[in-house]
């Protein structure tokens, strides 16, 4: 039914001064911004929000995307329910007509995004940019349309909202059941209103001006959603221009809520705008890199910009990081559990406390011994209760986030968390009492649930993190039991997960039978990718396991998983052994990064060039992901070879923009999600805390700075790094031999220790200290 509201003849032409104090392009002219390629506008974006953000693709459109719910994780989200599935937007003229799904630019910013479209054929441009506000269920969509030529314009300018007001992922175990969607058109904020028939679900939409017509429109979406056009006359002076604004608006718990968010938003859109960029302004001063690789120093800051577009705040149930958009959008243990070391090197406090306190409350109450949990969705249901490494890598994570901030009243908050899991860890996890815990770790490949390298390595550090903890609470029995187990860790590791005829750590200690089972899926998946040499490997390891039996469980080297350079990435293999395995490495990485599993690197591996082709259909089968990298970057850190480190750092950079304009992909380098949460990791632990050798001591006031600096960086910077209540900043050149190294700080108080390792030490209070050497 097509309704005409004939008081509202519009006309949209607003006075230039007017325009610009609401102009978003304006707003956003001195904003980081990156445009992106032409080829990938058929490609995901997202607009990010704490409370809402939208998936959709660059060139404007809005197609079904995802598979955690099929077709259905792009659109506008207010977790724990879906409001949109999209809109669509067509200009009319009574001899033409175009949809607005072709864009020929998309530009990202930090806080917002813009996509820009062409209709020559009567030469028309419009611009359109979106951003959600802090805080708010909402968002803002503006259109700006310029006619660049001699005559008078007029059209009619429909906007069709596609709702789907639907549940999370998991909603049916929280009894969130899907009804079909009622739609009315209200004169509140003239617009649509729409409402979940039987669950008090509401989303909103329409323009700061009455359209003169609003209509039922068509339905293109799965689901039981709506279709509701609104519909406004525009007329446009020759070389003139005028902007349409939108609002969206929406709750889970109540129509009001929506009324008020779409009232505000319409009210205050460009101070909210403002309020943003002034907040993601902080967060580039924070931690601000400076070095002769300007790619990868755009690419840090970028990533502390992506760190945020994570932020996912449900007030019902909790705030945290997401792992990753679109498919990843709720929380993880393990994922937290890296990135979160990240976000504190970035002076991203807040949400680490945040991420943590939930983590905790919902392991305590669905696990209770300790365990800490893999995945929840946003409606609280918890999918999975916990891998076996979430739960020592938590110990890890709270004796990370305590270096930097010296919070005791968090170390004790916490802590009982870690003791119970502690001993939940081996009590409940090691049946053969040989003290190596058996589960899946990070690799999920069916059956590889023995005694995996990763749980290993993790458990150990750990247990190192614990008896630091116990330490600074006083609990030294505590302390000397856990370090006792550390060192019966580290030592059973370097002796019985070590393979010397493959110079690395082996993938798992698994019986004969069970080992058998993988090689053979391991050859139907080498097969099926064609490598031959995979092939020819696993079976020599069968004719061995089959001419030498053995009634033990014992080490093998299988899928070359990346896995196998965590005692590396802990820092615990002897430096014999590191240096072997980390030339294995090299074999298995491509011109992004390392494969996930070995035994599917293609012919570019091991090089620094090649050219990519993705494939057809999206798998994580021949992976190469930015976490690993970040490993074994790391991991070549603890050995001393910053410039193989930095090596794998550019391999991650090649992928920074590859796809999305500002963010870099989780599977490199342009697979799966398009935003990760543990890429902070791979970069800011590398960075920070190894090439510019940071290392905190809050609880007693105290930095020691160690700068292991690859060869290129000769001039580099990091500044206004947080610590505890402290700033610091630091100053690095080196120009042949001669060395110059400069930290201040902000607060005198603390001690600064500075040095070089076989150099010089220089240790003091006050504003800075400085460290002047020739290196000869």
């Amino acid at each position: 039914m097509k309704t005409f509201l004939p008081l509202f003849s519009v006309l949209l032409l607003c006075a230039c001064t007017q325009q610009q104090e609401k102009s978003l392009a304006v707003l956003l002219e001195t904003a980081p911004q990156i445009e992106g390629k032409t080829e990938y506008l058929d490609s995901p974006y997202v607009t990010a929000g704490d409370r809402l953000y939208m998936v959709g693709h660059q060139d404007g459109s809005f197609p079904e995307l995802g598979w955690h719910i099929k077709g259905e994780m792009s659109g506008i989200w207010n977790h724990p329910i879906k409001l949109m599935d999209g809109f669509e937007v067509v200009l009319s003229w009574e001899d033409f007509s175009i949809t607005l799904d072709n864009a020929e630019r998309f530009t990202n910013f930090p806080m917002a995004n813009s996509h820009g479209f062409q209709i020559p054929q009567k030469e028309i441009t419009v611009e359109r940019l979106q951003f959600v506000p802090d805080g708010e269920q909402g968002m803002v969509i503006q259109f700006l349309l310029k006619n660049n030529g001699t005559a008078e314009q007029h059209m009619d300018f429909e906007f069709t909202g596609h709702t789907d007001l639907r549940p999370t992922w998991l909603g049916e175990r929280t009894e969130m059941i899907d009804a079909e969607d009622t739609s009315e058109f209200t004169t509140d904020f003239q617009g649509w209103l729409v409402k979940d028939k039987n669950n008090p679900w509401f989303v909103g939409f329409g323009s700061d001006i009455p359209p003169s017509v609003y209509e039922e429109g068509q339905k293109k979406y799965n689901g039981l959603g709506r279709a509701d056009r609104l519909i406004y006359p525009l007329q446009l002076a020759p070389n003139s221009a005028t902007t349409l604004n939108f609002f969206i608006a929406g709750s889970y718990t109540s129509k009001d809520e929506a009324l008020t968010t779409m009232e505000r938003l319409k009210a205050e859109y460009t101070r909210l705008l403002s309020a943003k960029q002034q907040r993601y302004a902080t967060l580039a001063r924070q931690s601000k890199l400076t070095i002769p690789d300007k790619n990868m120093e755009q690419t840090f800051e970028w990533l502390k910009y992506n760190c945020d577009w994570l932020v996912r705040t449900v007030p019902e149930v909790g705030t945290g990081i997401g792992a990753g958009i679109p498919d990843y959008p709720w929380w993880f243990g393990v994922d937290s559990e890296y990135a979160l070391q990240g976000y504190m090197a970035i002076g991203q406090k807040d949400i680490v406390y945040k991420t943590i306190a939930l983590l905790d409350s919902v392991s305590n109450a669905v696990n209770g011994n300790g365990k800490i949990i893999h995945e929840m969705s946003t409606n609280g249901a918890v999918f999975n209760p916990g891998n076996i490494n979430e739960t020592p890598q938590y110990a890890s994570l709270l004796w990370s986030v305590y270096q930097w901030t010296g919070d005791g009243d968090f170390l004790e908050q916490y802590f009982p968390t870690v003791e119970k899991g502690m001993q939940w860890l081996l009590e409940a996890n090691d049946a053969d009492g040989n003290g190596f815990p058996e589960g899946f770790g990070m690799m999920e490949i069916h059956g590889l649930d023995s005694e995996m390298i990763d749980v290993a390595a993790y458990s150990q550090k750990g247990f190192v993190d614990a008896a630091l903890m116990a330490e600074a609470l006083g609990n030294t029995s505590l302390a000397e039991e856990y370090t006792a187990i550390a060192d019966d860790l580290k030592e059973k590791i370097n002796t019985k997960f070590w393979s010397e005829d493959f110079s690395s750590y082996a993938d798992f200690i698994g019986t004969d039978e069970q080992t058998l089972h993988l090689i053979e899926d391991a050859i139907i998946r080498a097969d099926t990718l064609d490598k031959p040499w995979a092939i020819e490997e696993m079976e020599a390891t069968r004719k061995f396991i089959q001419e030498n039996p053995s009634e033990h469980p014992r080490p093998f080297v299988l899928h070359h998983n990346w896995v196998v350079n965590t005692p590396m990435e802990v820092g615990i293999a002897d430096t014999t052994k590191a240096l072997k395995a980390l030339e294995t490495a090299k074999q298995f990485v491509n011109p992004f990064g390392v494969f996930v599993t070995g035994i599917d690197r293609d012919e570019s591996a091991g090089s620094d060039e090649g050219a990519y082709k993705a494939p057809p259909i999206f798998t994580y089968t021949g992976a190469v992901m930015t976490l690993p990298t970040g490993v074994q970057a790391r991991a070549e850190n603890n050995y001393g070879r910053p410039n193989e480190a930095l090596n794998y750092l550019e391999r991650m950079t090649r992928s920074f923009s590859y796809a999305l304009p500002g963010s870099m992909y989780e599977v490199s380098p342009d697979f799966g999600m398009m935003v990760q949460a543990w890429n902070i990791y791979s970069y800011a632990y590398p960075i920070v805390q190894q090439f510019f050798g940071i290392e905190p001591d809050a609880a007693n006031k105290t930095i020691t700075i160690r700068p292991q600096m690859p060869d290129k960086w000769e001039e580099a910077s990091l500044e206004n790094v947080a610590i505890g209540d402290n700033l610091i900043s630091i100053f690095y050149s080196k120009k042949g031999d001669d060395l110059d190294v400069q930290v201040t700080q902000t607060n005198p108080e603390w001690e600064l220790v500075l040095a070089v390792p076989g150099k010089a030490k220089v240790m003091g209070k006050g504003e800075g200290i400085q460290l002047s050497n020739t290196l000869k």
